[in-house]
């Protein structure tokens, strides 16, 4: 598996992306229930969010989120950037080396 940080960046203001928040939680929980996501959240200040994710290939995440309500309602830009993670918490063990 490769790993990433999903850099997503709001394309509107807050105000205009605040009532999409749920359906854009909602949508997420699909790459959690596939494995693909570890943690997310959004930034401070509120000018986009955070993802840490895996998955084969980037191309398969960046499907994965041309279907997110952000992007579907044009109010949002992403950003995938691979890493290899070579430290990390004990726990963390079978995420990262899972195939």
């Amino acid at each position: 598996m490769k790993h990433f940080l999903v850099e997503i960046t709001y394309t509107r203001p807050f105000e205009e992306i605040a009532p999409i928040v749920p359906q854009h939680r909602a949508f997420l929980q699909e790459g959690y229930d596939r494995g693909w996501l570890l943690m997310s959240g959004p930034m401070n200040p509120r000018i986009g969010g955070i993802v840490i994710a895996r998955a084969e290939r980037e191309e398969l995440l960046r499907n994965y989120f041309s279907r997110d309500p952000y992007a579907l309602h044009h109010m949002a830009s992403y950003r995938f950037l691979e890493f290899d993670p070579v430290k990390y918490q004990p726990f963390l063990d079978e995420w990262i080396t899972k195939e």
